[in-house]
Formats: C-alpha cells, structure tokens, sequence
C-alpha cells in the first residue's frame, strides 16, 4: 500500500468570495451607504491589528470579471475564530448589498516530502513563519482550487512515496524560479471542502501569475496529476481606497 505523506498544518483559512448588487447600492440611502462602507474599514482596521500582533493575517482584493467582484481571505488559529468573522461580516451592513458567489475553508498546509526522517522541520523558525503566515499587500491575487487525479493510471495516491517525492521535488524547482516575484500560499483541505487544496498566489507584476501558471503546467505533477477549479484574478484594494471603489 503506498505511504501517505506527513503534514504540517498552520493557521485555518477562509476564502469568501461576493458579488456586488450594484443596483441596490445605487437604491441605498446616502447614510446606509456611509454606515455599510463605515462598518467594512473598522472591520478592516479590527483584522489589521491582529495582523501586526501576529495573531492571524487577511487579504482584501477586488476581482476581475463576473464570477465576483471581491475576495476576503483569513488566516487565524482556530476554525472557530474563523466562524466569528464570517459570522460578524454576514451581519454587517456591507453584507446587505453582497451575495455570496464562492468560498472555501482549509488550513495552511506543507508537505514533509523533503524532510529527512530524523529532521522535525517544524523546529525551523522559517517552516514555522509558512504555516502562520503575514500575507503580503502586493498588487495583485490569484486563487484557485485544485485535486491530484485519481484515475486510472495516473492516480496520484497509487504511486510509490519516493516518485511523489521527486515529482514535488521537481515542481518546486520551477516555484522557486519566481522568488521576490511571487508569494504562495498552499492550503489543504480534504474533509473541510470539495477540492483537496486551494493555491493562493499574490504578485506585483499581474503578468507573473499567468507566466507562472503556465511554467508549471509543464511539471509532470501538474501535466499528468493535476485538475484544476475556477481561477479568480484580481487587484489588492486597501482600507482607504474602498470609498473610491464603492463611489456611485
């Protein structure tokens, strides 16, 4: 039977995905639109604050396209933690004008392919700032989720430890070609949602996400082993720019 690799887990993850009812905005009284536009900044400034206190860490980003038109990502230390901010934001006023368009719930995930068996990486202080990590304000996101196919033979959990190994070997080797360029976020989530895991990638430059992307489609990890949900790109909007954005 083949061997299940070890994993190292971290902070749990919230993806929250929303449409914009443009057209009930539009309808809003000027003093609804200040409360709802007044209620996301606290919660904004609230998240910002745990974040410098390394309590957890968000991202906030407007997406491209008609799938949604915002994506808010969280990161804290309890799955409970989680349930409370997607709890508060449903109830705030903001709310009111937004549908829910996708989400998705994990944890932040490393493998322990590259680990030496006498090695406990979580000792690294580096391994340790992966699994909590400060997610980056740069201008860019990408999310999506993705599965290791499991069919005939190309199944992913049939091969033996040692060629998974070389696989994932092989493919970070192409990651680690866009350092500085790019941050990415793995998360697992089997038994919490419908795909196995979710990849988050944050860019400065929007043109490395799609080079990146596409590099990878070549590693056999990706080429033989890899499916792939819907992508979401879109643009890093920041606490004070949201008035601007939301301006009708």
């Amino acid at each position: 039977m083949p061997e299940a690799v070890e994993t190292m887990d971290g902070w749990y993850c919230l993806h929250d995905l929303r449409k914009i009812d443009w057209a009930k905005w539009k309808k809003a009284s000027e003093e609804e639109r200040r409360q709802a536009v007044d209620e996301i900044k606290t919660m904004l400034r609230e998240w910002e604050e745990v974040s410098e206190a390394r309590d957890g860490s968000h991202a906030f980003y407007s997406l491209m396209g008609q799938k949604a038109d915002i994506i808010l990502m969280i990161l804290r230390p309890t799955m409970k933690e989680l349930e409370e901010i997607e709890l508060r934001f449903n109830k705030s006023k903001f709310a009111e004008f937004t549908t829910p368009s996708y989400s998705y719930v994990s944890v932040v995930e490393l493998s322990k392919y590259m680990s030496k068996p006498q090695d406990n990486p979580e000792d690294n202080p580096g391994v340790r700032a992966r699994l909590k990590p400060k997610l980056p304000e740069w201008d860019h996101i990408c999310f999506y989720p993705m599965d290791k196919r499991r069919e005939g033979n190309d199944n992913w959990y049939m091969l033996p430890m040692d060629e998974r190994r070389q696989l994932m070997y092989e493919h970070s080797l192409t990651g680690r070609k866009y350092a500085g360029e790019i941050k990415q976020i793995i998360t697992g989530s089997m038994g919490f949602d419908d795909w196995e895991w979710s990849v988050t990638l944050f860019a400065k430059d929007v043109l490395q996400l799609k080079k990146i992307v596409y590099e990878m489609r070549f590693d056999v990890v990706s080429a033989r082993y890899g499916e792939f949900g819907p992508f979401y790109v879109g643009n890093l909007l920041k606490t004070d720019d949201i008035p601007a954005y939301l301006a009708v």
